[in-house]
């Protein structure tokens, strides 16, 4: 994965970017930079490509901004309340109707070759839960449309605006909730939709898009490709229901340091006016809080999610604390609601699976639920997964390592090494320079040393590959299938590699060996101790915290 250099703090956006309740915001832009140049009326271009449409990345030449599309609201606190509805009561989730109101998709819809294997339980036979929670920007009903604004999107290919991967422990003490910017640059696989569509795989494509190349189920197929992570359950809601969501609730309380209106002197934002303090959320006021933007902290895309994980917390301890949710009829109300807002995949159909679910996940301590935003680097004005940080958030989910660090004395489960299917000697690998920083020239000639080194050892097959350039902080084995995952291990252990650094990866089309940074001269490689510490580039808040949002002081009142 190329490195990339991160944008330095500080940077002021950019003041004449829609929002409030309808036209565009860039879905490309974390920083929010390059907003349309005023009017009222929103772009037309057409959004994501067709069943077979394989043309390649969004138009970067000639210098142009990014495309404008919609700005669409984060859902992620609505739909990690419904699935702890549990904590509630259980009488009423048993209605029939209620079945009939959840609508159901595929769970994952791409290429075998690219699903991860599902997790292994542990000594007590206990496994993880990992649930995708999806927020859909469609315009498919005319709430949805009035909500989302932009007439001209009405019954165009949704987008995943917001995508949050819930993991729930093997035991049950904890839970990981992991966010990724919707600005994020990464491969989308092949996508088969359920009437037999075909969706070419896409390079450096923009994450939100995943949704409309066949459903909810891409999106899944997306994720695992990315993070190697075995997806059990996906949960959607769109606009409507997190409006209808929040007032069912009865309001969710947020904090914010200092008076905020989220307005422009172009008239743009989202419009919320708060004052300083704690105030109850509900309904469009809800909306406008997990939509602003402008007005939190650098105005950038991230702080917005900060803000949603804080909704999210706060949306958790009020069901768990808020009593009146025990009157009958407020329960009934939040089940309908919640029930008429979902998508979930076939496994997760019915409500009384989905309060088996709630009861999973009710069991974990509001103290143990850690919040954190895949870490990242800037290109451009959008961002792509940041080298090592992000792989290691990924592999401490993978291997059930709470990200609070608490749990110091448990171990994870071994994984099973497999057999190689050839002799060493018939065992190609491609050996790349991967020694590059961003601070370091790569260390010349790595590629071919190793590519000897192996040689030596009798891996006849080894050959330097300089036709890409790569950046990786650590050294890491990657094979495309599973038939060639006992040759990576193999080479692997000759070399003394970790398996933790043996990843199965599509962008490869054979046993590809990248030299890191952590490599840079010696035959002999000296794996880096393994640390199992949440990186702090993952903006980690715990469930339990209270806190405020910080105010820009250019949006207060």
């Amino acid at each position: 994965m190329v490195q990339s250099k991160v944008r330095g703090k500080g940077a002021r956006p950019r003041v004449h970017d829609a929002g409030e309740l309808g036209w565009d915001e860039s879905l490309y832009d974390a920083k929010g930079d390059g907003a349309q140049d005023g009017g009222d009326t929103p772009p037309t271009e057409p959004r994501g490509g067709g069943p077979t449409d394989g043309s390649g990345g969004h138009d970067k030449t000639d210098g142009q901004r990014p495309r404008r599309r919609r700005r669409a609201l984060r859902w992620s606190a609505t739909i990690l309340a419904v699935v702890i509805l549990g904590t509630a009561g259980a009488g009423y989730l048993y209605y029939q109707h209620l079945n009939d109101n959840l609508k159901k998709d595929a769970l994952n819809i791409g290429d075998a070759k690219d699903r991860a294997a599902a997790p292994k339980p542990n000594a007590a036979g206990q496994t993880p839960l990992n649930i995708l929670l999806l927020g859909s920007d469609a315009r498919d009903t005319k709430e949805n449309q009035q909500l989302g604004g932009a007439k001209d999107t009405f019954g165009t290919p949704p987008r995943a605006d917001v995508q949050i991967l819930l993991h729930v422990s093997a035991d049950r003490t904890n839970m990981s909730v992991v966010s990724m910017p919707r600005d994020t640059l990464l491969s989308i696989p092949k996508c088969t939709d359920p009437k037999g569509h075909v969706y070419p795989a896409l390079q450096q494509w923009i994450t939100n898009d995943s949704l409309g190349r066949g459903g909810p189920g891409c999106s899944v197929a997306t994720w695992e490709k990315l993070t190697g992570i075995h997806i059990d359950h996906f949960i959607m809601v769109d606009f409507s229901g997190v409006v209808s969501m929040a007032d069912a609730v009865g309001g969710v309380p947020v904090c914010v340091d200092k008076n905020i209106y989220s307005h422009t002197s172009s008239g743009h934002g989202s419009g919320l006016k708060l004052k300083a303090g704690t105030t109850y959320v509900k309904g469009t006021q809800a909306l406008q809080w997990l939509r602003t933007r402008y007005g939190f902290e650098d105005g950038s895309d991230i702080a917005r999610t900060k803000a949603q994980h804080q909704y999210m917390s706060a949306m958790v301890r009020e069901l768990r604390a808020n009593a009146t949710l025990n009157n009958p009829d407020k329960l009934r109300n939040l089940a309908e609601t919640a029930t008429r807002s979902l998508t979930v995949d076939k496994g997760l159909g019915t409500v009384a699976k989905l309060y088996d679910l709630s009861t999973e996940l009710k069991k974990v301590p509001t103290d143990r639920i850690t919040m954190t935003t895949m870490p990242y680097d800037y290109v451009g004005e959008r961002v792509v997964p940041k080298p090592g940080d992000a792989d290691k958030l990924f592999r401490l989910v993978r291997e059930d390592i709470a990200l609070d660090g608490k749990d110091t004395k448990k171990k994870p489960t071994p994984q099973a090494t497999t057999a190689p299917t050839d002799s060493d000697d018939k065992i190609a690998v491609q050996v790349q320079n991967g020694t590059g920083t961003s601070t370091l020239d790569p260390a010349p000639g790595r590629a071919g040393a190793v590519a000897q080194l192996l040689a030596g050892k009798g891996f006849s097959e080894a050959g330097a590959d300089t036709s890409m350039v790569v950046s990786e902080d650590r050294t890491v084995i990657r094979y495309p299938s599973a038939d060639l995952k006992g040759d990576a291990e193999r080479v692997a252990k000759v070399l003394g590699i970790p398996a933790s650094s043996v990843v199965k990866s599509t962008d490869v089309s054979g046993v590809t060996l990248v030299v890191g940074a952590d490599w840079r001269s010696g035959t002999a490689y000296k794996a880096p101790k393994e640390d199992d510490k949440t990186p702090t580039t993952a903006n980690i808040l715990n469930g339990a915290t209270k806190q405020c949002m910080t105010v820009d002081p250019h949006y207060t009142w």
